[in-house]
């Protein structure tokens, strides 16, 4: 049960004294060094993790998309690790410039068979960590501070003489005071430098040293502002290529590592779309996309998002969630009706500049720099309203439906939505258009017409053969157009009807292309909408005023005027 009063249990952190403070004022510019944990890291989290075949799929994933720094294992720990680092080095797997690295706990049996694991490697990095804070200091190893740095630099004598002994490999070292978000500031910067006094990084040949949220204990605003502090208080800065591995215990581990980075971090170690123990490790696709969004690119290629996405489900075993940031289904979907009509409008003025920078409502990146198309950015649900509905008309099946027929149609789709409460395909969105303005045939069908004009009049004469309730006539009428014709011969037979807009356009290219009509038609006094779609546009335009007068008739139970002969002289 929650406590009224969880103060009397769960401390607040302890806010880092920097009034000074200068990463609030930074942008980044530059993206840092990425470190992909997905294999070790990922791995441990997974129920059940990669066996060799997956390993071996992820890795060259990774290598694709660009990574120059991946750890590959925990060799010392499992035999499934140290054969795959076995596999990689021995079958000359890993491509020149990217280096393996591999973690290892501050214990001399445990390094030496790391590097047993790692003979032959052209590039690796060792990585090795201890636990720094308090609680584990007192609690877990029973070690005083003294005791925790002499574990730290033993182990990196130990590091750093097999190295030696190793010259055909490019190392890099890296140490992380595991726990650092809730170790003494001033102890991390102690023991760090006590490693760096060990090791002796230069500007030439820096050390990573790793500062990890192992635990996110704080808002990300703190942990930059820990960074930071480190930064600035630790010596030979540019010996060390600082780098952060944040988790996302409170749900704020992207914000987290962007702070770090501009509070001074060079280097961000995380996963493909932050699978990690508990609530995860930092997403580096969501950080890089970020970048990219900013005009940054971030060394990392997403290009085809999709597929990195079910190749990283199938070697984890998870699913990635259907609104995950840049890449889940659903993200690029909008199903209110709101935001749909901004995206239309804002696709619509992306049509008239390409060239203009990325400017488009609720969408931050263009989906097609991802890999994705514009089919599924609107979907129609009972949420939806006319802008959605209108977008797929347009987008899938040339329609490009006028305001108030928008609004009018809209309504037939929403009631479907309702009726069937799910979500409304643009194959069942159009099936309704044609159910109701393009299928109804009865009373009137038009079958085909024929014009004549004469050199001493303005008007043309139009005889159209049409079907009412089935019967075949012959109407005849003139007018100064087509339409005007068909018109007044629909007059002469009994029927009163006036156009009172009009809207064409072709639908598809070349030799196939169609043309359609939108025609609003006051009949008894309302104003009806029909459409027409045909070869010829002057056809279309008919069909268009006969699909009103049916919908309007079927609207008002009424039955076409009877038909003499006397009318059809």
């Amino acid at each position: 049960m929650m406590l009224n009063d969880p103060a009397t249990k769960y401390r607040p952190f302890v806010a880092v004294d920097l009034p000074d403070r200068q990463w609030p004022n930074r942008r980044i510019d530059t993206p840092p060094q990425w470190c992909s944990v997905d294999m070790r890291d990922g791995n441990q989290a997974l129920i059940d993790p990669m066996d060799l075949e997956r390993k071996r799929r992820f890795f060259n994933l990774l290598v694709d998309i660009g990574f120059k720094q991946i750890e590959v294992g925990f060799p010392s720990a499992s035999q499934i690790d140290f054969d795959y680092v076995r596999e990689l080095i021995d079958n000359d797997l890993v491509p020149d410039g990217v280096a393996i690295q591999v973690l290892t706990q501050a214990r001399p049996h445990l390094i030496e068979r790391t590097f047993d694991a790692l003979k032959g490697a052209k590039k690796a990095i060792v990585h090795v960590y201890n636990a720094t804070d308090p609680m584990f200091r007192e609690v877990v190893f029973k070690v005083d501070k003294s005791e925790c740095v002499n574990i730290a630099t033993e182990a990196t004598a130990q590091i750093r003489d097999l190295m030696a002994q190793r010259p055909e490999t490019d190392w890099t070292f890296q140490y992380s005071p595991e726990l650092f978000t809730s170790t003494e500031l001033d102890f991390a910067v102690e023991i760090v430098e006590a490693v760096m006094d060990t090791y002796e990084p230069t500007v030439e040949k820096p050390m990573i040293v790793n500062l990890p949220a192992t635990v996110e204990i704080a808002t990300p605003n703190h942990y930059a502002d820990q960074i930071e502090w480190f930064c600035r208080n630790v010596r030979n800065r540019e010996s060390l290529i600082v780098s952060v591995h944040p988790h996302n215990d409170r749900g704020t581990g992207i914000a987290a590592a962007e702070l770090a980075v501009m509070a001074g971090a060079d280097r961000v170690e995380g996963t493909l779309f932050g699978n990690g123990e508990r609530t995860g490790n930092v997403d580096i696709v969501t950080l890089a996309m970020n970048l990219y969004t900013q005009g940054v690119h971030p060394g990392l290629d997403f290009s085809n998002i999709t597929p990195i996405m079910r190749e990283v489900e199938y070697c984890n075993q998870l699913p990635v969630p259907p609104r995950h940031p840049y890449v889940g289904d659903l993200v690029f979907t909008a199903f209110s009706g709101s935001h749909q009509d901004a995206i239309k409008k804002g696709m619509n003025e992306r049509r008239k500049h390409p060239e203009a920078m990325w400017d488009v409502p609720y969408l931050p990146i263009d989906p097609m720099d991802v890999g994705r198309s514009y089919e599924a950015v609107i979907r129609v649900n009972s949420q939806s309203g006319k802008g959605g509905v209108s977008y797929l008309l347009e987008q899938e099946h040339g329609i490009e439906l006028p305001r108030r027929l928008s609004i009018e149609f809209s309504q037939v789709v929403q009631e479907v939505a309702e009726r069937t409460g799910k979500e409304i395909t643009s194959e069942m969105i159009f099936q309704a258009f044609a159910d109701e303005y393009l299928d109804a045939d009865q009373p009137y069908k038009l079958i085909s017409h024929r014009l004549s004009s004469d050199p001493d009049s303005p008007h043309v004469r139009m005889e159209a053969d049409v079907e009412i309730h089935g019967e075949r006539r012959t109407i005849v009428g003139e007018g100064n157009g087509p339409l005007a014709a068909f018109i007044k011969a629909l007059a002469a037979n009994g029927v009163d009807a006036e156009i009172i807009d009009y809207h064409e356009h072709s639908r598809g290219q070349g030799s196939d292309a169609e043309a359609i009509a939108y025609v609003e038609v006051r009949l008894d006094g309302k104003a009806v909408f029909g459409v027409g779609i045909d070869g010829s546009i002057t056809s279309a335009s008919m069909k268009g005023v006969v699909s009103a007068l049916n919908r309007h008739m079927a609207a008002t139970d009424q039955a076409a005027p009877n038909v003499t002969a006397e009318t059809l002289a």
